[in-house]
């Protein structure tokens, strides 16, 4: 249900946690990282270039974002099909890294340490993840999810100090965990619906069928427009996590 184009059509703001998320990491010499969730692939070719990587590999279980990921491969940089859940490597990586996918992933604790493993003995690990359920904008997609019979995307996401504790347990020596709020100024209250429509909406889209979904978004943008009101501009906040840690 991914749409390119969709979701990149606030693809500036969206890119600006990942800037974030790399400038905590430590860049090393010949490099091997893993981008988990790589989605069109643009942002996981800066990561490349901005290490220097040795080797990247980029994994997405998308089609449509594989497609159009498939256009930066080369000189170091691949791209693989290949869920999360599954992903496993026989040589470790320097760092593997995250941008926005996680919240998408169950069971965050055995994730965490699964991956460590799968880390060199002084690995780095860079995770970033939407936080923003408490926001009107995710709260009423799932109350109006209920209205058609479909189960909210389920929250994996832990606290920040649960986080902290987790990469503390998991023997990494130092870390950098924060929860960060980005503010998104968009013409119009109106094109929340816009945002959300490239990333949290497809989890109802996947589950209801074409029609239905058609009627889900009209009920979803006229209970958004009664609580937020018809602000133009509109001053959108959206809460992330952002988690790194070294071995």
């Amino acid at each position: 249900m991914w749409s390119t184009n969709q979701y990149e059509k606030f693809k500036s703001e969206r890119q600006q946690p990942f800037f974030d998320l790399l400038s905590l990491v430590e860049k090393r010499p010949a490099m091997r990282v893993a981008d988990l969730g790589c989605g069109t692939g643009e942002m996981t070719r800066e990561l490349h270039l901005a290490l220097g990587a040795s080797e990247t590999i980029g994994i997405d279980d998308s089609d449509a974002m594989l497609a159009k990921a498939q256009t930066f491969a080369g000189d170091g940089l691949c791209f693989e099909n290949k869920r999360i859940q599954s992903f496993e490597t026989a040589l470790p990586f320097d760092l593997i890294f995250s941008n926005a996918a996680f919240h998408w992933v169950p069971d965050h604790i055995e994730l965490f340490a699964r991956l460590t493993t799968d880390l060199t003995a002084d690995g780095q690990l860079a995770v970033q993840m939407p936080a923003n359920d408490s926001h009107a904008s995710h709260q009423v997609a799932a109350e109006v999810g209920h209205e058609f019979g479909v189960e909210p995307r389920p929250d994996f996401l832990l606290t920040a100090e649960r986080y902290a504790s987790v990469l503390h347990r998991l023997g990494y020596q130092r870390q950098h965990v924060r929860l960060q709020v980005y503010g998104h100024l968009l013409p119009s209250a109106a094109d929340v619906v816009e945002w959300v429509r490239g990333a949290l909406l497809t989890h109802y889209q996947s589950l209801l069928p074409p029609e239905r979904f058609e009627q889900y978004l009209a009920a979803y943008r006229e209970q958004l427009a009664a609580v937020l009101g018809d602000h133009r501009p509109y001053f959108y906040t959206y809460q992330r996590l952002l988690i790194w840690g070294a071995r």
